[in-house]
């Protein structure tokens, strides 16, 4: 790349984080065999959330509270249609994650499901002007979904477990530490690949041809957009407040990330309860997305040996 090349690119990035193309909601839950409840709630702000209740064949006593990634939705990322093909063919991420398999498997398994899109996603309301902020204005939409769980009469009740993903694993580590008192009576936390944004930002400018040491002008320009940098979006900090049994899973040759950024926020859980699972044999990000359908036990094992 030339230098205005250069230019171009990080400014393209930068304003990623001031607001992106929302991806769509495809399906419902009819379409795999559920019953399902269209629910809209509050995040602790006020932001209106859309999602759904998936109620379980027998009232086991049990829900799982479900998030996903950045840029995804509650059913996933159509990333082998466009335009999210080109967004992500570079690392090899273009391929289709559809999340609808995994609420089926928490079905079967006796769960309740609640799934939500987090704010500025799928069908959710708009907030902070767009800004995408790696957890710390999402951490509002889980302690939300956590209070609305512990509202309705059929839920309130409930043993309640949660399953986040990237974005909205950072954004529920961010409101573990803002609110630990919300978090005191959950049993537990299955993350999906949380991530560092200046991980994995500096490995998708290198897959452009941009190398490190533009790091802090993009910064900068992030800063200049959304009034958040990096250092404001470490989750490390975050995880350090997690006490709660959670279980880590990981690609671990992701090209987007690498092993030391979920490493070190799993070392930094003072969390007595603890495990990090690696996905080995790939490098491509969305097959740890896709892992819980393909191989569920070992986090299905989690949920059973903290919510039974």
């Amino acid at each position: 790349m030339n230098e205005q090349q250069i230019t171009d690119t990080l400014d393209a990035v930068a304003a990623g984080f001031a607001g992106t193309g929302r991806a769509p909601v495809l399906g419902t839950p009819q379409e795999i065999g559920l019953d399902y409840e269209d629910v809209t709630f509050p995040a602790t702000d006020g932001v209106p959330l859309e999602g759904w209740f998936i109620p379980a064949a027998e009232n086991s006593g049990k829900l799982v509270v479900a998030n996903h990634p950045m840029g995804f939705t509650r059913t996933g990322l159509p990333s082998h249609l466009e335009p999210w093909r080109s967004l992500w063919a570079a690392s090899g991420n273009d391929i289709e994650v559809d999340f609808m398999p995994d609420y089926k498997i928490l079905h079967d398994a006796g769960y309740h499901v609640l799934t939500y899109d987090l704010r500025n996603h799928g069908l959710s309301g708009s907030a902070n002007g767009g800004v995408i902020s790696s957890g710390i204005f999402e951490s509002r939409d889980v302690i939300g979904s956590i209070a609305y769980a512990r509202a309705r009469t059929d839920t309130r009740s409930m043993k309640i477990g949660l399953f986040s993903r990237c974005l909205g694993a950072d954004a529920t580590f961010y409101a573990a530490r803002q609110r630990p008192d919300v978090f005191e009576d959950l049993r537990c936390v299955v993350a999906a690949q949380p991530v560092t944004t200046k991980v994995i930002v500096a490995r998708r400018l290198g897959l452009m041809g941009i190398t490190e040491d533009h790091l802090d002008d993009l910064d900068r320009r992030i800063q200049l957009t959304t009034g958040i940098g990096f250092d404001a979006q470490d989750p490390v900090p975050w995880a350090a407040a997690t006490n709660v049994p959670t279980f880590l899973y990981q690609v671990r040759d992701d090209i987007l990330t690498t092993p030391d950024d979920v490493q070190n926020m799993y070392d930094a859980m003072p969390a007595t309860q603890k495990r990090l699972h690696w996905i080995t044999g790939t490098s491509r990000r969305w097959d740890g997305y896709l892992e819980f359908q393909r191989n569920p036990q070992p986090m299905l094992d989690w949920y059973a040996d903290h919510m039974n």
